[in-house]
């Protein structure tokens, strides 16, 4: 099996300061964006689901931010490396194979009254 070697290979290959963590790297730029970076967008509807979306990422150890429902780069970019991690289409998208890979599931939404 030649994955084994060849992932050794590149481990041994990389930057100290890029095993050694911190700043902005290669393994982990999500950590680079600031905890209070202005959102994307903010939850609104989807401010329960965009929490468990930030809670899945902190839990698989991507730092996603805070757990505030708020949808930030910081937690887009977390987003991208957890895709990109499961060999997905690296988005920063809340799409249904990425909800799905992170077992998040998107609840319908409340149909607004007709008055």
């Amino acid at each position: 099996m030649k994955f084994v070697p060849t992932v050794l290979a590149l481990a041994l290959c990389a930057p100290l300061p890029t095993l050694a963590g911190g700043g902005f790297t290669s393994l982990s730029p999500e950590k680079a964006y600031p905890n209070d970076a202005a959102p994307l967008t903010s939850g609104g509807e989807f401010e329960g689901l965009f929490k468990q979306v930030q809670e899945k990422l902190q839990a698989l150890g991507f730092d996603a931010g805070p757990v505030n429902g708020a949808f930030s780069a910081k937690t887009q970019a977390a987003l991208v490396q957890f895709q990109l991690s499961r060999m997905l289409p690296a988005s920063g998208a809340l799409d249904e194979t990425t909800l799905s890979a992170l077992g998040v599931e998107r609840t319908p939404s409340v149909p607004a009254s007709s008055g």
